[in-house]
């Protein structure tokens, strides 16, 4: 396969500019989302810019809005087993949250023997590691195959710029970085939430394969659930009709997520390790993953996605106000 590194495609909403909110409150530009400090609340903008691994630049139309509904979403299928940090939702691109002191580790749940970067479970596995992560696997499993259990890997959070590294759930107490029985308790609500998650996926047709979750503490100490969940950015989803038939044929199964792109730029030579210069997102290629993205939310929430009107920029402005006024 090639690629046409032609210029990234051209869409209204690539962020909200600082002079749109400014009178808002302190504005952060992030990687992906633009957060508007609004006193007791934050507002969190999500943007069409694309994460889906280092040197790739480029937006996904409509991605934002995707990704911050199919969120939300989720929160209300969770409810029950952990508190979000939603406030209120008043854009389809904006979620006003409660302001959370974040936990210092990303919590990794995987259900299955995957992955092919250095530090995947799979590429460890098929080193002859039977113990990786502290977590002790059986033999004579094969790549992709459902784990007895799903597993906690968590990572320490890395700052702006910095890249998210494994560690032990010990060290994590070792070091301080959670307490034990706070631990035990994400451990617990993290299980609970992945488990809430496979079983959805899964009547839509998905594998959710492994996911990553953020937790903090809100102004009471509480447990609560922060960021994204199970959407094509924080998670992993086969189309579950194509596991076995690929498997068959020696392929990867049909990822509906980020590792859409990934895999793109994987199949057509290019070489994150390579050098530096970033990778412009091609516009076929950034079409073609909104329509992966927008198949994903339908096939979860069991409704067509619905695009926003735009000029998005001037919309979520007047959303910030209406709720600040």
């Amino acid at each position: 396969m090639s690629l046409d590194l032609g210029p990234a495609l051209a869409h209204p909403f690539t962020g909200v500019s600082p002079a749109a909110v400014a009178a808002l409150g302190p504005l952060t530009i992030g990687k992906v989302r633009d957060i508007v400090d609004l006193g007791d609340t934050i507002a969190l903008i999500a943007t069409d810019r694309l994460s889906a691994f280092d040197h790739v630049l480029g937006t996904v139309p409509y991605r934002g809005q995707v990704l911050n509904e199919l969120a939300v979403w989720w929160f209300d299928q969770i409810a029950d087993l952990v508190p979000s940090h939603v406030v209120e939702v008043p854009d389809e691109n904006v979620t006003i949250g409660k302001k959370c002191t974040t936990l210092p580790v990303e919590v990794v749940v995987r259900g299955q023997l995957s992955g092919s970067t250095s530090t995947a479970l799979w590429t460890s596995y098929a080193a002859g590691q039977r113990t990786i992560y502290g977590i002790d696997f059986p033999d004579g499993m094969a790549k992709n195959d459902p784990l007895p259990e799903a597993i906690i890997t968590p990572t320490t959070k890395a700052g702006r710029g910095g890249h998210d590294e494994p560690i032990t759930e010990s060290e994590i107490v070792a070091q301080g970085l959670v307490g034990h029985e706070l631990w035990e308790q994400v451990r617990s609500v993290a299980l609970a939430v992945f488990e809430r998650g496979r079983r959805v996926a899964a009547d839509a047709g998905l594998v959710l394969v492994d996911t990553k979750y953020e937790f903090g503490l809100d102004a009471e100490g509480t447990l609560t659930i922060i960021d994204e969940v199970h959407t094509p950015d924080s998670s992993r989803f086969w189309r579950a009709s194509t596991v076995d038939e690929r498997r068959a044929a020696g392929e990867e199964p049909e990822n509906l997520d980020k590792e859409y792109v990934r895999l793109a730029y994987v199949r057509a030579g290019f070489d994150p390790a390579a050098g530096d210069e970033p990778w412009p997102l091609p516009e076929q290629l950034a079409r073609q993953t909104a329509g992966v993205y927008q198949e994903t939310f339908a096939a979860l929430t069991g409704r067509t996605f619905e695009p926003a009107d735009y000029p998005a920029a001037e919309r979520v402005s007047a959303a910030l106000h209406a709720v600040v006024d």
